[in-house]
């Protein structure tokens, strides 16, 4: 009797097997030889999903080991209260750091809430000891890492991944601990760098000149959450720097996330004419009716997404269809409060690029789902 892999080639199987969740994979390697030589072929491992969660209980050590050579974008889930899924995310990513120098992308996204006062230094050592020695990575993702990241990280990729592309510090962390000198020296040292997520109070006025440079490659994403007190705090980064960013890069896309740690006065700094935004996220414990006017007066060429959290009123409803008639290039809009029907038939109206929308016309129970555009 043929064994099953011989039913089909070896790249068919590969194929199949890449699309399949990690412990599958296992199972499929323990079949027949043929299906172990597929499911341990490098290309089912160039990008990979696991969940420490769930994916690696029961798992053979030395199945998993032979195969994070393979690997070249991972991206690794975790519950950090969750001691046995915590601990085999910092084994996972201290394996990688030891054997696979060629690692191109990491991206970490925790579960669940994190323990009290927990600072993750375990885990952000992990990552600093993979940052040192995967010289060849070019995307690393933070945005899901609710631990405090601080100079000394952004030092290690700045000077241990030189080709970097991408970088999100962009986190839910309460404080700021990335100062703006360590992000200019990211800057020299990855030329690379296309897309950065920072917080608000990472960033300065020669940072953005620095992205300006005429030898600069081009520059695409630049998101900015403010979100802690250091961020309203920050220098005002002013409207000629962000004018000159945009004509350097006439492709650049920002996104800005607003919190309500943000007080009105620093939302009017933050907010300025030259600033391409593309997506803004409105979570703001003062006015909202200003930033969504000041919007669609400013943002309406490149305003693609949005997203407001407030309480209804009727001078809210106004600056939404006046955003809607101004910004016709709109692709998704999420209002997480009750709006009028005048407001969902003027987004429906002018916003012919229109994808998604969440605009409830009644109280409903939460979460509420997103409409999608046929």
């Amino acid at each position: 009797m043929a064994e099953p892999g011989e039913q089909l080639p070896e790249e068919v199987l590969a194929l199949i097997f890449r699309h399949l969740p990690l412990r599958d994979r296992a199972a499929a390697a323990r079949v027949c030889r043929a299906w172990a030589a597929a499911a341990t072929c490098s290309t089912v491992w160039h990008n990979t999903n696991i969940s420490c969660d769930c994916e690696l209980e029961g798992m053979q050590p030395q199945y998993l080991s032979a195969c994070l050579d393979h690997v070249q974008n991972l991206r690794l889930e975790f519950v950090p209260s969750r001691e046995p899924s915590r601990l085999a995310a910092i084994e996972l990513l201290t394996a990688l750091a030891g054997r696979n120098p060629e690692l191109r992308g990491l991206c970490l996204e925790c579960r669940g809430e994190k323990r009290l006062f927990d600072s993750g230094r375990d885990v952000l050592d992990a990552v600093h000891a993979l940052c040192r020695a995967a010289r060849a990575l070019r995307h690393l993702d933070l945005r899901r890492l609710p631990f405090t990241l601080d100079d000394a990280l952004v030092l290690q990729v700045a000077h241990g991944c030189p080709e970097l592309c991408s970088l999100f510090l962009d986190n839910s962390t309460l404080v700021g601990s990335v100062g703006p000198g360590s992000v200019l020296e990211l800057l020299e040292a990855c030329p690379c760098l296309r897309a950065l997520g920072l917080h608000l109070a990472s960033l300065s006025r020669t940072a953005l000149e620095a992205l300006a440079a005429p030898d600069r490659a081009p520059f695409e994403l630049l998101a900015l959450r403010c979100a802690c007190p250091e961020d309203a705090r920050a220098s005002p980064l002013p409207n000629e720097a962000w004018a000159e960013l945009s004509r350097r890069h006439p492709g650049l896309a920002v996104e800005l996330e607003l919190e309500p740690a943000l007080p009105a006065e620093s939302v009017t700094r933050v907010l300025q004419p030259a600033v391409p935004v593309a997506a803004l996220r409105l979570s703001l414990s003062g006015d909202t009716v200003g930033p969504v006017r000041f919007a669609a007066r400013h943002y309406a060429a490149t305003l693609r997404a949005l997203e407001v959290r407030a309480a209804a009123s009727a001078e809210l409803d106004a600056a939404l269809e006046e955003l809607a008639e101004r910004c016709v290039g709109l692709r998704e809009v999420h209002c997480f409060c009750v709006v009028r029907p005048s407001v969902l038939h003027a987004f429906r109206t002018h916003c012919p690029r229109l994808r998604s929308y969440t605009l409830k016309l009644t109280r409903e129970p939460h979460p509420w789902r997103p409409t999608l555009v046929a």
